[in-house]
């Protein structure tokens, strides 16, 4: 089954936490971002690796851009262009596993 956008109240519900978090929904599409910050490249590149085990598992792969100990990443899901569920359930693992590597 493809994956569906998510509605209105969807966005409301899942959406808002993430947004409390630093997430920001972006201008130009339906997607989110956030840039997330390291204390070295190690620590960033090791929160990559478990994002892509994550992503790999699901089949939902972020679009990212790193320089050094910054990591910028956004989800959308492109099968059904814009955000979709997958999008939130990734963000939310990115929140639980980045204490384990961010700048404390």
């Amino acid at each position: 089954m493809a994956p569906e956008l998510l509605t209105t109240a969807e966005r409301d519900e899942y959406l808002t936490p993430l947004l409390m978090k630093g997430y920001q929904i972006t201008e130009d599409r339906d997607s989110i971002e956030k840039e997330y910050f390291f204390s070295n490249f190690k620590d960033c590149f090791e929160f990559m690796k478990a994002i892509a085990a994550k992503a790999e598992e699901l089949q939902h792969h972020p679009e990212w851009f790193n320089v050094y100990n910054r990591l910028r990443i956004t989800w959308s899901t492109h099968d059904c262009q814009g955000l979709s569920i997958s999008d939130v359930e990734m963000a939310e693992y990115c929140e639980i596993i980045y204490n384990k590597y961010a700048v404390v």
